[in-house]
């Protein structure tokens, strides 16, 4: 059986980091990071570009697991709103894991700080990624609170999450 992971998170949380270890951890594993769906320049968000950027990624999607070589496809992106998650879903019609991670606004502020100082990201991002914080509990996802937690042990969780589908 295939599992499709939508790993949702705000800006600086640690999704990308995580999917990519848990890519190791999982056999016959594929990842797509939804940014790289559209990674222009110059950025923009518009109607146009956000659906074109949805449509990328349900082609990409199905494309993976429709692939008989792959069983765990995973996806991260923001995916703060429903809406996002919906049409994603609609899509693919494959049974998915849908996992929100959250934290502590002073946690994400420390992780936003290192990227950052690293040059990872504009200083703005410390007020574009916390305000996105609140959305995520409305979600239909699971939420797994990585505010204490190292990538590894994110990705050890997620893990563990798609070996008992049942668990929190």
């Amino acid at each position: 059986m295939k599992t499709l992971y939508l790993i949702g998170g705000t800006m600086g949380i640690g999704k990308t980091t995580a999917c990519r270890l848990l890519k190791t951890k999982l056999p016959d594993s594929v990842f797509l990071d939804g940014d790289w769906c559209w990674d222009m320049h110059p950025f923009q968000v518009n109607p146009e570009t956000k659906q074109m950027v949805l449509d990328n990624i349900c082609c990409l999607l199905n494309n993976f697991l429709r692939c008989s070589c792959l069983r765990h496809i995973i996806f991260c992106w923001v995916m703060d709103q429903q809406s996002i998650l919906d049409e994603i879903l609609y899509t693919t019609g494959w049974q998915v894991l849908p996992v929100s991670l959250v934290c502590s606004r002073e946690a994400l502020c420390k992780r936003l700080q290192q990227d950052v100082s690293r040059e990872k990201r504009s200083a703005g991002i410390f007020i574009r990624s916390p305000e996105r914080l609140p959305r995520y509990a409305g979600l239909q996802t699971r939420k797994l609170d990585v505010s204490n937690l190292t990538p590894q042990e994110t990705a050890d969780r997620l893990a563990a999450m798609s070996a008992a589908p049942g668990a929190t």
